[in-house]
């Protein structure tokens, strides 16, 4: 059984169900890409997962136990989110930017101790943004944001890290500049790596399992071979997809696509 899953998770907004009867299972030490059309419940699934928004029904397990009755500062230890839009870091430093993720250590008085402070230097150092530590957040590229964003959730010291379109907005050199990192931090520490991803190539390139939603509703989940194929991606996105071999790292890509006819 996976550290995290859940079971008939149902979440929505007022009366209206985004997500319903949900039940996934998240790979322990894995990469998982979830894809799927705009509104449908990707991000949803995200907030709930890690306690940004409650569910109407069904829960999700951490470890054998619901994420509902966790104290916070320990479900902040064992996971953390990197959002779509992360709010502002207007006048903020890198190195205090990424303290905020020491938050879950913190006592009371909320002062930073010498292991935080290692903390904060390491995830600066992984993530490459050491040398912008006493920069202003506002003066970096897109791509420099991005890692320092990470540089944040890193420095939170969990073994699972969520990402909502962690390569929004960014070009293609630091999209994957992005997602190597990712990719490393998987491979060489054994971090468990959930994030919604748009580029369906990008997700099964980076990704060991897919999950593949549709009006909140899985259509598909498993390895990326059995998760990109034209009937799962015609039934998620209405497209009729060529599905070929990527040539350097020889997982499922989509080559080329049209509109389903009919739909």
């Amino acid at each position: 059984m996976a550290r995290l899953y859940t079971e008939d998770l149902s979440i929505g907004y007022g009366e209206r169900l985004i997500v319903k009867t949900l039940s996934v299972q998240i790979p322990d030490k894995k990469i998982t890409t979830i894809i799927g059309s705009n509104g449908c419940g990707k991000s949803t699934l995200l907030k709930a997962m890690t306690r940004i928004i409650s569910h109407q029904g069904g829960t999700v397990i951490l470890d054998g136990e619901s994420i509902s009755k966790e104290n916070t500062k320990v479900l902040a230890r064992k996971m953390a989110i990197l959002p779509q839009t992360p709010e502002s870091a207007s006048g903020l430093t890198v190195g205090e930017l990424v303290s905020y993720g020491r938050f879950p250590y913190q006592s009371g008085l909320g002062r930073l101790t010498k292991k935080d402070y290692e903390a904060i230097d390491w995830a600066l150092e992984v993530t490459g943004t050491k040398e912008f530590k006493y920069r202003p957040v506002d003066a970096l590229s897109g791509g420099q944001r991005q890692r320092v964003w990470i540089a944040m959730a890193l420095a939170q010291e969990t073994e699972i890290i969520f990402l909502d379109e962690p390569t929004t907005y960014l070009d293609l050199a630091h999209q994957l500049e992005v997602l190597e990192l990712l990719q490393k931090l998987n491979v060489e520490q054994d971090r468990t790596i959930v994030m919604v991803l748009h580029d369906l190539n990008q997700a099964a390139r980076f990704a060991d399992y897919m999950i593949a939603l549709k009006d909140g509703q899985v259509v598909k989940a498993g390895r990326c071979e059995d998760v990109m194929k034209p009937d799962v991606l015609k039934k998620v996105f209405q497209i009729d997809a060529e599905i070929g071999r990527d040539p350097r790292t020889n997982k499922p890509m989509c080559i080329t696509y049209n509109l389903a006819k009919g739909e």
